[in-house]
């Protein structure tokens, strides 16, 4: 397992970390089998995604701001943070990604983000490569 440190700059911010992922497939020289992305972060997460245009990320942002924002009447958590949890829980924790040919499977557009929702923050990620 490798960790890859990312420091955001943003309270909620996407971060393409694809070709950092890719760089660990490429050191374990895994020809077949998975790739598993991992985030050990409460308020964070991990998706798949476009990464060829931009404006993707930004309405994506725009979207969980609007429908989950930071106060709401009856969030009780001390930290004034509900709103990271409950996007990194519905964004989720991990991906699992197929390796071919020494390759990550990934569509013509799509690339690996770390997702921030309390940033800015030093984060992990956690990247498991299986296979032969």
């Amino acid at each position: 397992m490798e960790t890859l440190s990312i420091q955001t700059r943003q309270r909620n911010e996407f971060v393409d970390i694809t070709e950092r992922v890719s760089e660990v497939l490429r050191r374990k020289a895994v020809q077949q089998g998975i790739c598993v992305v991992y985030c050990p972060h409460t308020t964070a997460a991990v998706t798949i995604n476009e990464n060829a245009d931009p404006d993707v990320v930004h309405d994506m942002l725009l979207w969980l701001e609007r429908s989950i924002p930071k106060q709401q009447a009856g969030f009780r958590h001390a930290e004034g943070n509900s709103d990271s949890h409950i996007k990194s829980s519905l964004v989720g924790a991990s991906v699992t990604l197929l390796v071919d040919k020494g390759e990550l499977v990934l569509g013509r557009w799509q690339g690996v983000y770390f997702c921030e929702f309390d940033g800015p923050r030093n984060r992990q990620v956690f990247v498991q490569i299986l296979g032969e």
